[in-house]
């Protein structure tokens, strides 16, 4: 008795033999008749005879066995008869399934890995691939959009790519905005991050190169002659102020003459007078009185009537000091000359006495006690002036005539500050 198992329905078939069929030697008609099964039908020999069933059917010997660990069925001992179905091999009295990727059997191509299943195998892709017909073909996944912003495919797999001023995040799809600030940006001086970008920008001071990362310094001093009263140093980043010798930086850029004499700085010995100018300092003598003249208190000096040769001279010098800047606006009033003394009845004309030969200078008077000495034309220095400013008095009714000097030494700067 046999049992055929087809598509996954047991159906039985029973065959009556009898003892001399027994006795004889089977005939395999599976093998002597050619083409003995037609079309998707296998051949299936049995002793007397023989069976076309289906490809997919199985014929194992009846009551099935229901222990075994591995797919099997028991067959008959008899050689001849090979009842296992394709994919299976005959073990003893059973069909055990037969491993076509170990045994290098299957048909897979190179590129497939083959898995060995119960009865048969497949040929599986790699990932990344899928198969159509017998052929793995690559899986195009950027068209399914996987990447933020850019996808490129490669033979089994993709990449996501970012514009630039972006990364991948950890999801390796998507992307954030990269800090190009904190990752070395090429910018000199500073660097600002923005979305999807970054800026360089520079010190004050500095101007952005052309190639929008350098700093370049930015000569300060070439844009005006006005920054500094005196002079313009170029630096790094910034520019500076100097003044001449004699002179102190107040605040930036403005120059002030520094006092030696009050400072204590200068070389003025006994019997001397500091007097300041503009840049420097003179010592002149503390008497500078010459004959016939004789020095007198306040600093004055006196020419005694007495003596002859002082009928024509001034009755009085006194000697002042002053300074004042080169390039001076003019006219521009300079020193007014004022009386100490006045007696009732008396008339006072100023005047020029000596010192100005090229009529820089001249007197306006403002009353009878007072004149101002007035700068005609622009000087330059350094340059010195010594003008005796004379103050005659005229009284009518005392019928006397006097005069005084102010000996004035003006000291012209060598600058204009």
């Amino acid at each position: 008795m046999y049992s055929v198992l087809c598509c996954s329905t047991p159906v039985r078939l029973v065959w009556n033999t009898n003892e001399d069929i027994l006795k004889n030697v089977d005939i395999n008609e599976c093998e002597t008749i050619q083409q003995a099964c037609q079309g998707e039908m296998k051949c299936f020999n049995h002793n007397g005879g023989y069976l076309c069933l289906p490809r997919s059917a199985s014929v194992i010997t009846a009551p099935e066995s229901s222990s075994q660990s591995e797919p099997s069925v028991p067959v008959e001992s008899n050689e001849a008869f090979n009842p296992c179905p394709v994919g299976y091999r005959a073990q003893g009295d059973t069909c055990v399934d037969i491993d076509e990727c170990e045994l290098d059997t299957h048909d897979c191509q190179p590129s497939q890995e083959c898995i060995n299943t119960v009865g048969t195998y497949t040929c599986q892709c790699p990932d990344g691939y899928s198969k159509i017909g017998i052929e793995c073909v690559d899986i195009d996944e950027c068209r399914y959009r996987y990447c933020q912003h850019r996808c490129v495919n490669v033979p089994g797999s993709f990449s996501c790519e970012c514009e630039p001023g972006f990364q991948l995040a950890g999801n390796n799809r998507s992307c954030v905005d990269a800090n190009e600030c904190e990752m070395g940006a090429p910018c000199q001086q500073r660097c600002y991050n923005s979305f999807g970008t970054f800026l360089c920008r520079c010190d004050q001071g500095y101007d952005l190169g052309p190639d929008g990362y350098s700093c370049n310094d930015i000569d300060e001093c070439s844009y005006s002659s006005f920054l500094c009263q005196f002079q313009c140093v170029n630096e790094p980043g910034r520019f500076s102020c100097v003044c001449p010798e004699g002179y102190e930086l107040v605040g930036t850029r403005l120059c002030q003459d520094v006092n030696e004499c009050e400072t204590g700085v200068h070389q003025c010995g006994e019997g001397q007078v500091c007097v300041n100018i503009h840049g420097g300092h003179k010592c002149v003598s503390s008497n500078r009185c010459q004959e016939p003249y004789i020095q007198v208190p306040e600093n004055r000096c006196a020419c005694p009537v007495v003596k002859p040769e002082c009928r024509d001279l001034p009755f009085s010098i006194v000697h002042r000091y002053m300074s004042i800047t080169s390039e001076r606006s003019v006219p521009s009033d300079v020193f007014q000359i004022q009386a100490t003394s006045v007696y009732p009845g008396s008339y006072n004309s100023f005047r020029i006495r000596s010192g100005d030969e090229n009529e820089e200078f001249y007197i306006r008077q403002i009353n009878n006690i007072s004149a101002m000495l007035v700068l005609a034309r622009a000087v330059t220095g350094p340059k010195e002036y010594v003008l005796d400013l004379e103050m005659v008095s005229v009284n009518p009714l005392m019928n006397y005539q006097t005069s005084s000097v102010l000996r004035l030494s003006i000291y012209v700067g060598p600058h204009a500050f």
